[in-house]
């Protein structure tokens, strides 16, 4: 069992930030001396930046600080390092959240490195989609482990339920390549997801046909792809927390306020006041506010707390992420999992004036119309994905419904 971790930031230089330690269940940390001379803060209200020894309390996490747990991986990546555990003997029920970092390693989400490290080692093989979601299929449903280490690997700590990889991708979208290697010249680096059990079969092409929504609606939204294999068509969205090799330091609304994301106790109210006090700017509000927008007109409920990030660069400064996980979707109990103004079931636009005015957001309904205008258009985005008919009706019918 590891007893102490060094962190890392990776972002412009290599930075020691400090030293996580268990004794007695417990979790503490001290930053490095150094860092705290940076000025930077990697999460500023749970971890302010100030000499002396924390203890983490707060068991939201396991007793760990969210900007720790947003590098741990949740559902389908969990599920691969309880199941590779298993496979070497261990009780992964007992295994300590620093262990679980130490097997992430340097291969993260977002800036973040641990040490000593302790990650799944997996030969740069052939990536061939198909052959990975046909696995993923097998290892949710417990009837094969084939191909479990390499998913494993190449799962990096992404989030949510769906089985997905980190690769690299060639421009023409055509190469795929395994996601640690140095990147290559033509390559970017990407995030491919495949559908699970509960999914429907055109579920690529769904949240592929709502990106090209999301970005008429003018959302600020990662390049997306539809991948075509032989058996079957796959989304792929290229990662924000990766400008070329260089990383980005990532810290998940949940993470951030320590909220925990399965519960729906965020309210959009919440998200744009924390949005205004963390980046300093009416432009970032402005883009929370468009897609808290989308959510409702879009039917996606799914809106939690780990689905939304904030993005810190290398001075320090704090922006709003792109969206991602924008697909038609239903929360907790058929309600949004973030209310609007108290109302998670039936939230209408009369909530969405009220956050706009609230807030100062003089064109809200402009923004409301233009984020209306683009949805009302979704048959012509899930015919430019070939989403199935049957799929394209179901949802348009609810959609319909949401206007009325």
């Amino acid at each position: 069992m590891i007893i102490n971790l060094n962190i890392y930031l990776l972002q412009q230089k290599i930075r020691k930030i400090g030293t996580l330690a268990q004794k007695d269940k417990k979790i503490y940390f001290e930053y490095n001396k150094e860092f705290l001379n940076s000025g930077l803060e990697i999460s500023p209200y749970k971890l302010p930046l100030k000499s002396g020894v924390f203890r983490c309390d707060d068991d939201t996490f396991e007793g760990l600080w969210g900007v720790f747990a947003d590098s741990l991986p949740d559902g389908w990546g969990k599920l691969l390092v309880d199941r590779h555990l298993a496979k070497l003997g261990i009780n992964y029920r007992a295994v300590s959240p620093l262990d679980r970092l130490a097997i992430v390693g340097n291969n993260g989400m977002g800036a973040l490195s641990y040490e000593p490290a302790n990650e799944v080692k997996s030969e740069f093989e052939e990536i061939i989609l198909d052959d990975l979601a046909v696995s993923s299929q097998n290892i949710l449903e417990g009837s094969s482990d084939y191909l479990l280490d390499k998913l494993l690997n190449l799962s990096g700590s992404s989030a949510g339920a769906r089985p997905k990889v980190l690769v690299q991708l060639s421009n023409d979208l055509k190469q795929v390549m395994h996601g640690k290697k140095e990147l290559q010249n033509g390559f970017s680096h990407w995030m491919v997801k495949f559908a699970s059990s509960m999914d429907s079969r055109d579920i690529g092409a769904i949240e592929y046909a709502y990106s090209l929504m999301a970005k008429e609606a003018g959302l600020d939204m990662p390049k997306t792809a539809l991948l075509e294999g032989k058996r079957g068509r796959y989304f792929a969205i290229k990662r924000f927390d990766r400008i070329g090799d260089k990383r980005v330091h990532m810290h998940s609304v949940s993470g951030l306020i320590h909220t925990d994301f399965r519960y729906p106790t965020l309210d959009y109210d919440d998200l744009l006041k924390l949005t205004m006090h963390l980046t300093k700017s009416i432009q970032e509000v402005k883009k929370v506010f468009r897609l808290a927008c989308f959510n409702l007109f879009s039917h996606n409920r799914d809106d939690h707390a780990k689905n939304f990030s904030f993005l810190m660069d290398e001075k320090g400064v704090w922006r709003f992420s792109p969206a991602y996980d924008i697909t038609f979707s239903s929360g907790p109990g058929g309600e949004h999992s973030t209310m609007y103004l108290g109302e998670g079931r039936n939230p209408t636009i009369e909530h969405l004036g009220k956050l706009g005015k609230k807030y100062g957001i003089k064109e809200y309904d402009k923004i409301i119309d233009e984020v209306k205008g683009a949805i009302d258009n979704w048959s012509y985005f899930a015919k430019e994905a070939d989403v199935m008919k049957i799929s394209r009706d179901e949802i348009e019918k609810v959609l319909k419904m949401l206007y009325q």
